[in-house]
């Protein structure tokens, strides 16, 4: 019997006793594929880390030193870390379009103050506050205002106060901060007596960073979600095209992409039905007070934790902490969900307490080549169950036969020698789908080996092809019942 051993050659001559050790049989079970978030977003000039260079973020004060505080990715990053701690998050900084404009808004004073109070406002679900003092000039309480404002490094925005007004203005340029929120008042805080506020939307920003930019420094790693603050229809573009080719079996490095969208119901629809990709997902927020940028970060890092411990179990009912719904008569119906859902936008629910949580993680898309609808791909579980098979199929093959020779089905060769055929090699397949099916990530076994195909390519003799068919479990979600009852 010829043993194949690794290191031992057949010339050596000097004696004592040699071993070796081989792992190719020291692993069990399924494998672990342990999920890594990339957070993209902007940072401003007194951040030290430079732009375009994935880093590893543990703390929302690094996110500070490494991007600005109160930059974009500071922001993102400390939701990020605030709702869950323990997924590996990186990040990845681009600076200001050089032709982009910072978005700005007003908060206009008027009226005469009767009783002294507090004033509240609002940036990007964030609260400000200053006292108001009965009969002072208005002047005065915007410029107190315009402090406070300043006085918190991490918020959006700075202010300048001229008058009765107060200009808020984005801290950094494009389009997202056009969807800052500002309103007095989130939770009933009362306006002190004779005094109004009224505020006008942010707006006025333009041009988003270039993400091929990022896509170029995102290198040969594998980045199982990712944070995308700009939607704009060229960067969505630009990044579903890299998507594309990561899922692709060339590359295979696939990633899920988690954006959201502020507007109407109309807007959200609209934006929704102008994409379609398996790889990415958005979450309409509506009239929501924290900005979509938090949105995205914090959808993302819940469904990723999820996913990463069990690809096909439904994210709905998942918490979102740190985000503001809106206001109760701002909420989406149930019958204008559904319609949400229908056009490749994610939703949300409100549960006891104002909690914010996913109702049901859909990907954009829609329509195979055909223009037809196509459900396949509908949500989110099946694109990171399919990437979850692959890797664990993967890992198998490359655990158990990293260096072997392969010969047909019949060739009698020693029980020790380094070979492998195709019988062994669907052997091997159908173990894992028994393991796969004991953890849930797939079903009906049967069907599954008498479907499988295990050949060895007749033209290059170095190859085995083939054709593995499984049965994806699918998530509970809907309970139809009906009653007839009797009198």
């Amino acid at each position: 019997m010829a043993i194949s051993l690794d290191n031992i050659p057949t010339t050596i001559r000097v004696p004592l006793a040699y071993v070796e050790f081989n792992n190719e049989n020291a692993v069990s079970g399924t494998a672990a594929n342990p999920y890594r978030l990339l957070v993209l977003g902007q940072k401003t000039s007194a951040g030290t880390h430079p732009k375009l260079s994935p880093v590893l973020v543990t703390s929302a004060d690094q996110a500070a030193k490494l991007f600005g505080v109160g930059s974009m990715l500071h922001a993102m990053l400390a939701a990020v870390k605030k709702a869950n701690g323990y997924v590996e998050a990186w990040a990845l900084a681009a600076e200001d379009n050089e032709s982009g404009q910072k978005a700005a808004a007003t908060v206009t004073l008027s009226g005469t103050t009767t009783k002294s109070g507090t004033l509240w406002l609002y940036i990007g679900g964030v609260s400000v506050s200053c006292k108001v003092v009965a009969g002072e000039e208005l002047s005065a309480v915007a410029t107190r205002l315009a402090s406070a404002v300043n006085a918190d490094a991490t918020l959006p925005v700075t202010a300048q106060a001229a008058e009765k007004v107060v200009t808020l203005t984005c801290r950094w340029a494009g389009l997202t901060g056009n969807d800052l929120d500002l309103r007095m008042g989130v939770y009933g805080e009362d306006m002190p007596a004779g005094l109004v506020a009224t505020c006008t939307a942010f707006t006025g920003g333009t041009a988003n960073p270039d993400v091929t930019d990022a896509i170029a420094a995102f290198g040969d790693e594998q980045w199982h979600g990712i944070v995308m603050p700009w939607t704009d229809a060229a960067n969505m573009t630009a990044l579903e095209s890299e998507l594309d080719l990561r899922w692709g079996p060339m590359k295979q490095a696939e990633s899920i992409a988690f954006t959201a969208f502020r507007g109407t119901l109309g807007e959200t629809s609209t934006h929704g039905n102008a994409r379609n990709s398996h790889l990415v997902t958005c979450m309409g927020t509506g009239k929501s007070p924290t900005p979509p940028y938090i949105w995205a970060a914090v959808n993302a890092v819940t469904a990723i934790a999820s996913l990463e411990t069990d690809p096909a179990r439904p994210l709905q009912t998942l918490a979102l902490p740190g985000v503001i719904p809106p206001a109760l008569p701002d909420r989406w119906t149930m019958e204008e969900r559904n319609v949400l859902l229908h056009d490749g936008i994610a939703t949300f629910m409100v549960q006891s307490g104002d909690v914010v949580a996913i109702e049901r993680q859909v990907t954009m898309y829609q329509t195979n080549v055909w223009n037809m609808p196509d459900p396949s791909y509908l949500d989110v579980n099946t694109p990171a169950t399919l990437g979850y098979i692959r890797y664990a199929t993967r890992a198998r093959i490359l655990q158990k036969f990293p260096r072997h020779k392969l010969a047909s089905d019949g060739t009698r060769f020693g029980p020790g020698q380094a070979i492998v055929t195709p019988s062994v090699i669907r052997g091997e397949l159908l173990a894992l789908y028994r393991e796969l099916e004991e953890a849930g990530i797939v079903e009906n076994f049967d069907q599954y080996k008498a479907d499988l195909i295990v050949e060895r390519n007749k033209d290059d003799r170095n190859r085995v092809d083939v054709l593995s068919p499984p049965d994806l479990v699918n998530q509970f979600r809907i309970f139809a019942m009906k009653i007839g009852f009797v009198l």
